[in-house]
C-alpha cells in the first residue's frame, strides 16, 4: 500500500494542473492515477483536425506557457505534445495504466483501490477524470434497427471513411460544426439541431473573444447556474460558416426517429442515410465514488465550486461551469484547482 498527501485521479489537463499546484498548498507527496498508458487525458483520441477556439496565449496550464505564436489557434497534436511535456516536468508521481475501481473513506483517510488490486491512501482526494469516457448518445426511437453507421464524435477521426455517403451530424456546438464542415468536403452532409445554430464572433471589435472574457472578468465570474442555461454557441471568425455554405452543408430541425434505412425528418419526409455522427457531448460518471457518500441519487457529485459538501477531504476539478465559464478549459482548470487546494489544505490544519 502506498501513501501520499494527495491523490489526484486522472492525468488530463485538470489532473496535471492540480498536481502542479498541490505543493504550493502543503501537499508535498502527490500521487496521480491515470487509467491510460500515458498522461494527457482524452486529447490524443479526439478527431484529427480538432482546432482550439482559444489562442495559444489563453491555452496554458499553471507554470508553463503554451509554446509558439501566442495568437495562433493550436491543433490537437500540439495540445497532446504540450501536455506530455507538462507531465514530464511535474514534481509528482504519475501512475499510468492504473484505473481506479473504488474510493472509500475509513478513519479519516481515503483508500483508493485500482482495478488490478493495488491500494493507495491519502487524507485528500481530487477527482479529475473528466467526462470523455462517457459520450452521450440521445435515446432516439428506431436506432437499434437502423442499418447505417451510428457513432459519437468521440469515435470520429477523419472524413475519409465517409466519402460519397449521405451523412448527418447531430449537434450545434463547436465540435459538430468542425466535423460537419470537413465532412462536407467529401460527403453529402446535413447538420441536425434542436434549434438554429448560434454564432459568436471570434474577434469582436478586432480582439479575440478570450481577450474580452479576460478583461471583463466574465471568464472567472461565479455565475455557474446562469451559464448552464445559456444556449450553446459556436465561436467562429467566419471560416466554418463559410465552409458549411461552400460545401453545401445545410441545417435542418432534428429528425424524429430512425428508420431501417435512414431517418424520418420532423416534416414527415423519410430519407436514406449512410451514417449519423452525434456530437452531443459527454456526461460525468464517477462510478468509483459509489457508496462514498459524495454522490446524489443520480450519481452526480454534491459539491460547491468543486469541494464536496457531504464528505471531508474530497474535491473535483474539470467539470463544466464548475465555478465559471472557463472551468473546463486549459486556461481555467488551474484557477479552479488552486481554489480547491486552498480549501482542502485549510481543512487539514
Amino acid at each position: 500500500m502506498e501513501h501520499a498527501d494527495l491523490i489526484v485521479i486522472g492525468a488530463g489537463q485538470s489532473g496535471l494542473a492540480t498536481a502542479a499546484l498541490a505543493p504550493r498548498h502543503s501537499f508535498a507527496r502527490v500521487l496521480v492515477l491515470e487509467s491510460a498508458e500515458e498522461p494527457g487525458g482524452a486529447w490524443s483520441r479526439y478527431y484529427d483536425s480538432l482546432t482550439l477556439f482559444s489562442p495559444a496565449r489563453y491555452s496554458s496550464l499553471p507554470g508553463m506557457r503554451f509554446p509558439g505564436d501566442p495568437d495562433r489557434y493550436p491543433r490537437r497534436d500540439e495540445v497532446v505534445d504540450y501536455l506530455r511535456t507538462y507531465a514530464e516536468r511535474l514534481n509528482a508521481s504519475i501512475r499510468t495504466s492504473t484505473a481506479v475501481a473504488s474510493v472509500t473513506r475509513q478513519d479519516g483517510v481515503w483508500r483508493v483501490r485500482s482495478e488490478d488490486g493495488r491500494e493507495f491512501t491519502a487524507p485528500a482526494v481530487i477527482a479529475a477524470t473528466g467526462d470523455y469516457g462517457t459520450p452521450f448518445l440521445p435515446d432516439i426511437q428506431g436506432r437499434p434497427g437502423f442499418g447505417g453507421r451510428v457513432l459519437h464524435a468521440a469515435d470520429y477521426r477523419s472524413p475519409d471513411l465517409f466519402a460519397g455517403q449521405r451523412v448527418i451530424v447531430v449537434g450545434g456546438g463547436n465540435s459538430a460544426i468542425q466535423i460537419a464542415a470537413e465532412l462536407g468536403q467529401v460527403a453529402d452532409t446535413t447538420l441536425a439541431t434542436r434549434r438554429p445554430v448560434g454564432w459568436t464572433p471570434q474577434k469582436p471589435l478586432g480582439r479575440d473573444l478570450h481577450w474580452w472574457l479576460k478583461h471583463t472578468r466574465l471568464d472567472i465570474a461565479p455565475i455557474r447556474r446562469l451559464l448552464a442555461r445559456v444556449p450553446v454557441s459556436v465561436i467562429d471568425d467566419g471560416h466554418y460558416r463559410d465552409a458549411l455554405d461552400r460545401h453545401g452543408v445545410d441545417r435542418r430541425d432534428m429528425f424524429s426517429r430512425f428508420t431501417t434505412g435512414g431517418v424520418l425528418w420532423a416534416d414527415g419526409t423519410e430519407e436514406t442515410i449512410g451514417a449519423v455522427v452525434f456530437a452531443t457531448g459527454y456526461r460525468h460518471v464517477f462510478g468509483y465514488l459509489t457508496g462514498s457518500g459524495a454522490l446524489d441519487a443520480v450519481g452526480a457529485p454534491v459539491h460547491r465550486g468543486g469541494l464536496s459538501t457531504t464528505v471531508k477531504g474530497l474535491g473535483f476539478v474539470g467539470m463544466e461551469f464548475q465555478r465559471s465559464f472557463s472551468s473546463k478549459t486549459l486556461r481555467g482548470v488551474g484557477r479552479d484547482a488552486a481554489w480547491l487546494l486552498r480549501r482542502l489544505s485549510a481543512a487539514r490544519r
